[in-house]
């Protein structure tokens, strides 16, 4: 999920490298032609997520078998400094593996600094643009998902009151949030959206499940009974609290939460999922470079192309897929715009 922030926070540079890792393959230099597959850079959560992080493995995943190639993967820690994500992306552009995927804006500027330091290598960088030859820019329509879960919301609230938490309080989840308000209130004017955010801007709101369950709770005390939440595994304690409520819903982010085996004892509460095809993008890019036409510049993915998309799963929402079918036609068309910005 994220786009472009800074973040301010202390770290040590020794702690962060020593994360979860995993690796196949012999040593090479990353621009000496020798490449031993795949380095993937997880944002904060990494694998096991349940979002964004695991929709990245997941298309490394498939690339891996179908390829039959090495890879190696690290995850970023709460409260980490530049230079600890210039470090993790140095380490695996410099040990051979080609292309390198950083997942999250927070990577924005150290892709934009090792990209240049390994120009034969091809990065790819998750909700951020690097203006460099060497990087694709994934970039995905997330405000236009979310507004479908709006509509949904507001078909499906019967208190008149629905709720957005956000992980961080920046440019990137602003778009969820714009999303959703927007088709709430284009859907039913009459319907309250109450917005929170976890932190202002430490990435620790996408690790911090504990604080979504408190934030959800709160909400669900207040009347809401629909909460969409786009905080990454911090969305689990949403999830968690909502499950505990009779008659309310959770919408989830990212991946389709209602087929995740993690959240399978609350899958019955899960509405639906704003999903943002990550599997999709990071495989297309490895599949680019094994063929030997690395893929690079800004790709966008939207309604249109489903890059972004809403589930179906648990048929929670068939009962309104008609109208949720013509508001996808309508932004597709153009007749509806959907602001990113709340």
């Amino acid at each position: 999920m994220r786009r472009v922030s800074k973040i301010i926070a202390a770290g040590v540079v020794s702690a962060a490298l020593g994360l979860s890792v995993t690796a196949c393959g012999s040593s090479s230099s990353s621009d000496s032609g020798k490449d031993k597959g795949v380095g993937i850079a997880y944002d904060v959560g990494g694998r096991g997520d349940h979002s964004f992080n695991d929709s990245a493995a997941r298309g490394m995943d498939k690339a891996v078998k179908e390829f039959k190639i090495g890879s190696k993967e690290q995850t970023a820690s709460n409260g980490e400094t530049e230079s600890d994500r210039e470090q993790r992306l140095d380490l695996l552009a410099g040990g051979g593996y080609n292309p390198v995927v950083a997942v999250g804006f927070t990577y924005g500027d150290s892709v934009t600094k090792i990209a240049k330091k390994y120009p034969k290598t091809t990065f790819g960088i998750v909700d951020s643009v690097v203006d460099a030859p060497n990087v694709d820019s994934m970039v995905f329509a997330t405000e236009q998902s979310s507004y479908l879960a709006g509509v949904a919301a507001a078909l499906k609230t019967k208190t008149n009151k629905v709720g957005f938490i956000g992980g961080v309080h920046n440019t990137l989840i602003g778009t969820f949030d714009a999303g959703f308000a927007q088709g709430v209130k284009d859907t039913k004017p009459s319907v309250q959206v109450v917005r929170q955010y976890l932190y202002e801007t430490d990435t620790k709101g996408f690790n911090d499940p504990t604080s979504a369950q408190g934030k959800a709770q709160g909400m669900l005390d207040s009347g809401v009974d629909v909460i969409y939440t786009a905080a990454g595994l911090s969305g689990d304690g949403s999830i968690q609290a909502v499950a505990s409520k009779p008659g309310a819903w959770a919408i989830g982010v990212d991946s389709d939460q209602y087929q995740d085996p993690a959240l399978a004892k609350y899958k019955d509460h899960i509405l639906t999922s704003a999903i943002k095809n990550v599997d999709v993008a990071t495989y297309d890019l490895i599949k680019s470079v094994h063929d030997g036409k690395p893929k690079t510049g800004t790709n966008t993915y939207n309604l249109a192309n489903n890059g972004v998309s809403l589930s179906t799963s648990g048929g929670f929402i068939s009962d309104i897929q008609s109208q949720l079918d013509a508001a996808k036609q309508k932004i597709v068309s153009g007749t509806i715009k959907v602001s990113s910005t709340p």
